[in-house]
């Protein structure tokens, strides 16, 4: 039997409850998973669905791993019987990720964020992984404070949102907040690409998801739940 090995570092991040060391193969690192997650795997009954594979006859790969993204490749089993792989992101939290409307009265508020991922600045509601140990209102107010450096006066659920359903594996929950000001927005969180804040009336924040200038889902979603649910002013 090989003895177990420190993992490379792309994969060493592993949680406590995944175990820090084992074979240093992506395989068997997506056979640990596997059998220590089994709710990852799942195939729910009735036709139409993809299935995973089960070993021996193959495996799948664990291709990255950090604190915050597993990237697996699954191998498949279409409807019509082919087979191939197929690419996922899953959090290593089991906390889900929180995005934040901040509402003061008929106005929201918007960050401008720098996403590596697009190379652009985008207009967003703030929003963050899972914390270890918080809850979904816990881990919002969090945000809150962090990102504008105020308190929320009541936090409101907007409900579950998968914003990518083609390679996100999680969803995240929306929460709309009434604050009663914002302070010192200017260079707020520069070390993570936020250079300024704005407030703008409910209704100019649609009208620019309307026009494009707004694009992010979380912020779309929000605004929209929001508008739903009766908090447009």
């Amino acid at each position: 039997m090989t003895p177990a090995v420190p993992l490379r570092r792309s994969l060493r991040a592993l949680p406590a409850d995944v175990g820090e060391l084992m074979d240093h193969t992506p395989e068997s690192a997506y056979a640990y998973l596997r059998g220590t997650h089994p709710a990852l795997f799942l195939t729910p009954p009735g036709d139409g669905a993809i299935g995973i594979m089960r070993w021996p006859m193959t495996e799948g790969q664990i291709v990255h791993r950090d604190q915050w993204w597993m990237l697996l490749q699954d191998p498949v089993v279409f409807p019509d019987g082919r087979h191939g792989r197929c690419l996922r992101m899953v959090s290593p939290q089991k906390e889900p990720g929180v995005a934040v409307l901040p509402l003061m009265g008929d106005e929201v508020v918007l960050i401008e964020h720098f996403r590596h991922a697009t190379r652009s600045w985008h207009w967003e509601i703030p929003r963050r992984g899972g914390t270890p140990g918080l809850g979904d209102k816990e881990n919002a107010a969090k945000e809150l404070q962090e990102k504008l450096g105020v308190p929320s006066r009541e936090l409101i659920e907007l409900g579950m949102l998968h914003p990518d359903t083609g390679i996100l594996a999680g969803a995240v929950g929306l929460y709309a907040a009434r604050i009663d000001a914002v302070e010192g927005v200017e260079g707020v969180e520069h070390s993570e690409g936020i250079r300024r804040a704005r407030t703008v009336a409910f209704t100019e924040a649609e009208d620019l998801a309307d026009r494009g200038s707004i694009t992010d889902a979380f912020t779309i979603a929000a605004l929209f739940r929001a508008r739903r649910a009766g908090l447009a002013g």
